[in-house]
């Protein structure tokens, strides 16, 4: 039996359902809210609404947008003919702070069928319309390095081989900084691998 009236256990249980929120951070932001003046209640659960309601996907790139068309995808100035696929939102924010001039293509997601991803939970039938209209010129996979996100960037390499001139993947290896002997073989493996000229 809870100690806790069912309000604060149910807010507990959906905190504790977003990534990287387990059941102690669950009930600190709960208790948070109870007590602060300033986190709302209200206000975090109007902008949870909002944040359904009036927010759609890019008709070309999916990233999250108010309009038909994100800022991005409208911008001339960028290089239509390249597109970098990712995983997420987020990861198109990190590529803009890098100088990315090109366009993106969201998944929304990468192939993991313990987690009930498969093709058609991601958005890949998008990104194939995208290519079969002959203007893209390359597309650059940036899914991350692990088991799910090689399995997609060859998933995507099979499907669009005959549509695009180039498919190309990130380059993977030693960060700046890292210290070469505690790196694992797999790091080392790939920065020979991903070598480039001096």
């Amino acid at each position: 039996m809870s100690l806790l009236p069912p309000q604060i256990q149910k807010t507990i249980e959906e905190f504790s359902k977003l990534p990287g929120i387990g059941p102690k951070s669950a009930e600190r932001l709960t208790f948070h809210l109870l007590r602060s003046s300033k986190a709302s209640p209200e206000n975090l659960g109007k902008a949870l609404s909002d944040l359904k309601v009036e927010l759609k996907y890019c008709k070309h790139c999916q990233m999250v947008t108010l309009q038909e068309e994100c800022l991005i995808c409208a911008d001339s100035a960028r290089d239509h003919a390249t597109i970098l696929v990712v995983e997420n939102p987020l990861d198109v924010i990190a590529f803009e702070r890098s100088g990315f001039k090109g366009v993106y293509h969201v998944l929304h997601g990468v192939l993991s069928p313990i987690d009930g991803m498969g093709p058609e939970q991601l958005k890949l039938r998008e990104l194939t319309d995208r290519c079969e209209k002959g203007k893209i010129q390359e597309v650059i996979v940036a899914t991350n390095p692990d088991v799910e996100g090689e399995a997609t960037a060859s998933f995507i390499r099979e499907r669009l081989k005959t549509k695009v001139k180039k498919i190309t993947r990130l380059a993977h290896g030693l960060p700046m900084g890292a210290d070469i002997e505690f790196a694992d073989q797999i790091t080392l493996k790939e920065a020979i691998e991903g070598r480039r000229g001096l």
